[in-house]
């Protein structure tokens, strides 16, 4: 079983959302689609924080992969869930949740999983 975990500071998301093309760069159109619906930076954080956690859970950093790679999106219910894409597309997992938090001018996220052997 592999954890990880960030914690993103709001506001520093806010400053690189009116500085220039941060979504472009590092979220999938279908995560920007669901921001424009949310129009909240607090969202985007969440989102953030989870491809930083999945990172860190699979033990590389951000290495052999964009984090486009890994696409946090929405259920039915509103829970977050992470489809992979790109160069981790093939990688298969036993089990992959996230969640995601929020206080005040911070987003947290934590990511659990188990990769096929």
């Amino acid at each position: 079983m592999m954890i990880g975990i960030d914690l993103v500071y709001v506001p520093r998301i806010e400053a690189l959302l009116n500085k220039g093309p941060f979504l472009k760069r590092f979220f999938t159109d279908e995560e920007i689609e669901y921001f424009e619906k949310r129009k909240s930076a607090e969202v985007v954080a969440g989102n953030f924080a989870v491809k930083e956690a999945f990172s860190k859970a699979l033990g590389t950093g951000i290495r052999d992969f964009a984090l486009k790679d890994v696409e946090v999106l929405r259920d039915q219910l509103g829970k977050p869930i992470i489809r992979l894409g790109g160069s981790l597309k093939d990688r298969e997992f036993k089990f992959l949740q996230c969640s995601i938090s929020h206080d005040g001018d911070y987003a947290t996220a934590i990511v659990i999983m188990e990769e096929e052997k």
